[in-house]
């Protein structure tokens, strides 16, 4: 089953990752923080009690059995920049500005926040690789699916079809209205390929975000491709959703690791 339940904290696991890699989206059960954070709100930015939020995050690294202190994260910008952590961040280090994160260490966790952006992870077993990546609208139209692949194998000699890719919880494709301007840049981006992408509803269109990282993770080799399939609109019981709740809410966490 892709849900686990350890100490309280609920995550979502993906089932085509190995043992080998620890990994989760957590969902919004398990913290310490109160509404409209409740309650393992992850995100440091949004309003809620900064020690209550280091402590949710504590309690997301434990119920993995990650050290906290591993964590390697970065400030969210919708970028397709990508850092290669060789070590941890370090706690009195400010975050670098990207939007995706490669590592082939076992002593890093690579760490990130969503609330609607699609998590993407990522694994290489073949050449012990881990990523992670956030992928909102701008970010899916950047092409971050296809970038994230590309880097894994300039860097660390990745083949493509050794890749494992998983499309994280996040909003799907009914409830996310779209207005002129993306629909224009989604056509442009994926020409005729965009009427997979874009549901014309009762005058207003909606986009797929998971498709549309599908299609690029296709077009750039990976075979080994999991989509959770959750939206995180639909189900506010266990996520933080900045569309379906109009901007008052937290931060999901996810990370990935490799297993020493």
């Amino acid at each position: 089953m892709p849900f686990h339940e350890k100490n309280g904290i609920r995550y979502f696991s993906f089932d085509s990752f190995p043992g080998s890699v620890s990994q989760a989206v957590f969902s919004r059960r398990g913290g310490i923080s109160h509404a409209p954070w409740n309650s393992l709100n992850v995100g440091e930015l949004v309003g809620d009690n900064l020690a209550h939020v280091k402590e949710n995050r504590v309690r997301s690294f434990n119920a993995l059995g990650r050290n906290p202190a591993s964590i390697f994260d970065v400030w969210l910008v919708h970028s397709t920049d990508i850092i290669c952590a060789d070590s941890p961040r370090g706690i009195n280090q400010p975050p670098i500005q990207a939007d995706a994160i490669l590592t082939d260490n076992p002593k890093v966790t690579l760490y990130m926040r969503y609330a609607d952006c699609v998590p993407l992870l990522f694994h290489d077993p073949k050449k012990g690789v881990v990523g992670i990546a956030h992928a909102g609208w701008m970010g899916t139209l950047r092409g971050m699916a296809k970038v994230m692949v590309e880097k894994m194998q300039s860097k660390y000699g990745c083949k493509p079809e050794n890749i494992t890719a998983g499309i994280g919880p996040s909003i799907g494709v009914d409830h996310y209205e779209v207005g002129p301007d993306v629909i224009l840049k989604v056509k442009g981006t994926f020409g005729e390929g965009s009427d997979r992408l874009l549901d014309a509803r009762d005058g207003r269109v909606y986009l797929d975000l998971w498709t549309a990282n599908y299609i690029q993770l296709q077009k750039a080799g990976v075979e080994k491709i999991e989509v959770s399939g959750i939206c995180t609109a639909c189900h506010l019981d266990d996520w933080f959703s900045h569309r379906a709740e109009k901007g008052k809410t937290g931060r999901f966490g996810s990370l990935i690791g490799l297993r020493d």
